[in-house]
């Protein structure tokens, strides 16, 4: 703390004996300028001649003291500018290294700012699609794990030569369960992988979609039959210009969950009508309903409200995701209204 203060001490004694340098060497500079004048002016009289050598002194000492802090200003913004750019260099190889954790400060007034705000937005989308992998990653070895691990272990069993023909049919039935739906799990990431890389274009044609509702519905008969559904149609005749093929698989996705998530003698109900310039169909039913908290995840990608329910239901939690992703191609939304225990809502909105 001494050599601290003895070093301050030392510096200001250093600042004070190099200014009084400074203000003597000017007014000496000063002195011979006016004396060089006044050779061919003549010397003022009284002290005139004092004065104007003190001003001129002046003036000379605060144009070098203006122009020292000018080349100090510029060497200490040079400075921080090249400090400045190195944090920023130094952000974005730790960005290209999979560090997304990067936040580089913003200062309105630094020529940097908007380079700093989009390397900072930048990062963080990264580290967003990153986590999004992860999960994505996590999911799909987790879906493709728990039906493999049934196939494995029920075709092991069938080995057993204790195994009654009652039982080796019941193996065998589980062990294609879950075969179809490894192939189901398989065509669904295929089909949002297309149609995120927007591979293959949309085939667009004219058809009728009341028409293709209830062909869609009369595929799922075996299924609405079975648990003695009372089905409701209103469909008005609406002609509409999109992907035929990827549109059906929209109504049997949904229409196949609300079958799914109704109990045995519980209502479906279907509305397809033309609202102003736009087509809107509603699929409702009579089911367990979600949570208000479930609602605004259902779409994403293999979140399941209830995952032991939907893994005896044989769901991979794509369904929807991948029934939102071709409504958004035909520049449609869906929105889904439900509370527990008083059933679900789909309200779909097409452009004409």
């Amino acid at each position: 703390m001494r050599r601290n203060k003895n070093d301050t001490l030392l510096r200001f004694i250093g600042g004070i004996l190099i200014f009084s340098i400074a203000f003597g060497f000017c007014f000496w500079i000063s002195y011979l300028l006016t004396n060089f004048i006044y050779q061919y002016t003549g010397t003022p009289s009284g002290p005139w001649a004092y004065i104007i050598t003190g001003l001129l002194g002046l003036y000379i000492f605060s144009a070098i003291f203006r122009i020292y802090i000018d080349i100090h200003k510029k060497t200490h913004n040079f400075t921080k500018r090249n400090q400045r750019m190195e944090a920023t260099l130094d952000a974005m190889n730790r960005i290209t290294k999979g560090d997304f954790s990067v936040v580089l400060n913003v200062d309105q007034n630094d020529p940097f700012a908007k380079i700093n705000e989009t390397i900072n937005k930048m990062a963080n989308e990264l580290g967003t699609m990153e986590n999004l992998r992860q999960d994505f990653i996590a999911n799909v070895s987790h879906e493709i794990q728990s039906p493999l691990t049934s196939i494995s272990g029920f075709a092991e069993l069938l080995r057993s030569k204790d195994v009654s023909e009652e039982e080796r049919l019941h193996y065998l039935e589980i062990i294609e369960a879950e075969s179809k739906r490894l192939s189901k799990l398989s065509d669904n990431l295929l089909k949002l992988s297309s149609l995120d890389a927007a591979v293959t274009p949309l085939a667009l044609t004219d058809f009728r979609l009341d028409r293709q509702l209830q062909n869609a519905l009369l595929m799922l008969e075996p299924q609405w039959s079975e648990k003695n559904l009372d089905i409701s149609l209103e469909l008005a005749v609406v002609h509409m210009h999109g992907d035929e093929h990827l549109m059906t698989q929209v109504w049997i996705n949904l229409i196949h969950n609300a079958v799914k998530f109704t109990p045995t003698g519980g209502r479906i109900q279907i509305i397809l009508d033309l609202r102003d310039d736009m087509i809107e169909c509603r699929i409702e039913d009579s089911g367990i309903g979600i949570a208000e908290e479930n609602l605004p995840h259902i779409f994403e990608r293999f979140y399941k409200v209830d995952k032991a329910r939907e893994r005896d239901l044989g769901g991979n939690g794509l369904g929807l995701s991948l029934v939102k992703k071709i409504i958004e191609l035909h520049k449609g939304t869906i929105r889904v209204e439900s509370n527990v225990g008083s059933g679900t809502v789909f309200i779909i909105h097409l452009p004409k």
